[in-house]
């Protein structure tokens, strides 16, 4: 393909290039003079370090979006308040063509790709000169070098992850692959390449971009202090080698699981482990407590230099906005999402045994009693109080019984009669005279996610216990689930449930496996794709969404009615679709099967 020699931008920024993409139709707009090309990027080593830093700026700061807990509103796990959201019409096959929630992520991805290609073409980000001294220059090379290709392969993941599917053409397709700096939203005519092509180029450009990184950012790693000004711990937050190790565990797991992996190819399974086990190694080894990590640690939402991060956004500092949608309108919040009765049921008792099990003693007239407690600090329920953090404090207590002022029915009220606490700052309350704010970012990998991707896939490999890693998958388990939760609870100590699910086998420690998962990535934006990659079927899919009826007793106690339907999901493709307007555009695009109205 040949070079697109697009105008850009005069008032580029010196390190981000923060208003290089203001257009979704062209990827480098002109001048206001019309008087520099694209070549003229190459003489500033600030622009050229821009092409690189603007791509960490396209990706989201938060989980109040449609990749994140409004993405869980189209699975069991949500339900969005908001009738008309998009995000509800897709979830209950109502979507138009005009209103793609999706459309602009296709646009992101490729704006910036595009901007990485640039940098890599002919190795000209590589070959430019950023400092005088050479082995400084070097240092800063390498790295934007490695962060070009691993962040190349984090925009491809996302769309593999997003638009790959099975086609209506029987095939199972992935997204256009493009390693040269053209602009897609140009006059062209790209098709889709095969699912594992597409795993393959971004197995490939994380592979290649492991060579030029460091294998972290930490200060502990770089001996010589000079070199710190230039490596080490101010570059925190940008790709690195573990990062490449991580995404390629998350890739393998995806194209291993049995929607993309109808033969069921064990060695994908294998892959998937093996690099999820080497990110945990380097956690439990080299990152270890003394540098700020800890297994067992909670994960702190507010600390963007939190040690269980393996790869985070950018932060918003002094942000509300996750507390703004999750509280109710009686605690001045939009309620804007609610939780379901399906992932509330999901929580097993405080002995770790399911709700269903005899042994775990659960008691559905008292349904939110004697629960793990990972349930009080993921969701607020009924009669639940909002203590202030480090007090003995009430903010507020819920009532979501029938006419309380939290019950569904209201706008700014979930539909469920339950709201959401993850993520929420709980030091943070609307009625005081000075708000403390938190910062609020989003973490893309964090220990956790390589806990989980580790145990499904040594599972898959040799079953819940096992030698062939060092480490077996209920050993890998054991870890989540000793793991303290946000509200300073530690996690089970003693785990008989582990250990009789263990000795079930595969089949059944599987499904545990999956309902840990689901419990320890809620409200994150990750149901939705798992539930996919999970099923083979629709069936899974479109099962009724419930929520909680509760009425107050005239002796103030409560009856609950927990399987009522608030929402029915209806699916006829377990994919997204590719946007339609590309599909009007390019005749060589295969559309996702299920979608026939968008070809």
């Amino acid at each position: 393909m040949k070079i697109n020699h697009i105008k850009i931008k005069s008032l580029l920024t010196l390190t981000l290039v923060g208003t290089l993409l203001t257009s979704c139709v062209d990827f480098l707009e002109p001048y206001p003079n019309g008087n520099r090309t694209t070549e003229d990027i190459w003489k500033y080593q600030d622009m050229v370090q821009g092409l690189v830093g603007q791509c960490y700026d396209n990706m989201p700061r938060g989980y109040n979006d449609n990749e994140g807990v409004y993405l869980d509103g189209t699975t069991d796990d949500v339900v969005i308040t908001s009738t008309t959201n998009n995000m509800t019409r897709m979830a209950v096959g109502a979507l138009p063509t005009s209103q793609d929630p999706f459309r602009t992520y296709w646009d992101r991805d490729y704006r910036s790709i595009y901007l990485l290609n640039l940098f890599l073409k002919d190795r000209r980000g590589y070959n430019t000169r950023f400092l005088v001294n050479a082995h400084l220059d070097s240092l800063v090379k390498n790295r934007l070098q490695g962060e070009a290709f691993a962040l190349r392969a984090w925009f491809q993941w996302d769309l593999l992850q997003k638009f790959g599917g099975k086609g209506n053409n029987g095939q199972l397709l992935g997204y256009p692959i493009l390693l040269e700096p053209v602009d897609i939203s140009k006059e062209s005519n790209f098709a889709r390449n095969t699912y594992d092509e597409c795993v393959k180029q971004i197995v490939a450009d994380c592979d290649s971009a492991y060579k030029y990184l460091p294998i972290a950012h930490r200060d502990f790693l770089v001996p010589n202090v000079n070199d710190r000004a230039y490596a080490g711990g101010r570059y925190w937050g940008r790709m690195d080698g573990i990062t490449t190790l991580a995404i390629k565990a998350l890739v393998y797991l995806t194209w291993a699981s049995p929607r993309f992996n109808p033969g069921n190819d064990v060695t994908r399974w294998d892959l998937a482990a093996k690099n999820a086990k080497e990110v945990m190694d380097f956690k439990l080894k080299t990152d270890a407590v003394t540098n700020g990590f800890g297994p067992t640690k909670a994960v702190n939402w507010f600390d963007p230099n939190f040690g269980g991060v393996v790869f985070a956004s950018r932060y918003n500092n002094a942000n509300d906005a996750m507390e703004r949608m999750f509280y109710p309108g009686g605690f001045q919040g939009t309620g804007s999402v609610g939780a379901s009765q399906e992932i509330v049921d999901a929580f097993p008792m405080k002995n770790g045994y399911p709700i269903t099990d005899p042994k775990s003693l659960y008691d559905p007239a008292k349904p939110y009693d004697n629960r793990d407690p990972r349930f009080y600090s993921n969701i607020f329920h009924n009669n639940a109080k909002a203590v202030k953090i480090n007090t003995s404090t009430t903010m507020y207590t819920f009532e979501n019984w029938i006419n309380g002022k939290d019950a569904a029915g209201p706008a700014v009220n979930s539909r469920t009669n339950y709201h959401i606490k993850k993520m929420v700052f709980m030091g943070l309350n609307f009625s005081d005279n000075s708000i403390n704010r938190q910062p609020h970012f989003k973490i893309f990998i964090r220990w956790e996610h390589m806990v989980l991707a580790f145990a499904e896939a040594a599972n898959q490999v040799e079953g819940p216990v096992g030698a062939k890693y060092l480490l077996s998958a209920k050993d890998a388990m054991a870890y989540i689930r000793k793991k303290n939760n946000t509200d300073g609870v530690a996690g089970f100590t003693t785990d008989p449930y582990l250990n009789e699910v263990a000795a079930l086998g595969k089949g059944p420690f599987y499904e545990f496996i999956k309902n840990e998962r689901r419990l320890e990535l809620a409200f994150e934006g990750q149901r939705f794709f798992d539930l996919r990659r999970w099923t083979t079927n629709l069936t899974e899919l479109n099962k009724p969404v419930h929520m909680a009826r509760i009425t107050r007793n005239s002796d103030g106690t409560f009856t609950y009615k927990l399987d009522e339907i608030v929402e029915t999901r209806t699916y006829t493709s377990a994919f997204l679709p590719i946007p339609f307007d590309e599909m009007l555009r390019m005749s060589n695009l295969v559309q996702n099967e299920g979608w026939d109205a968008w070809k």
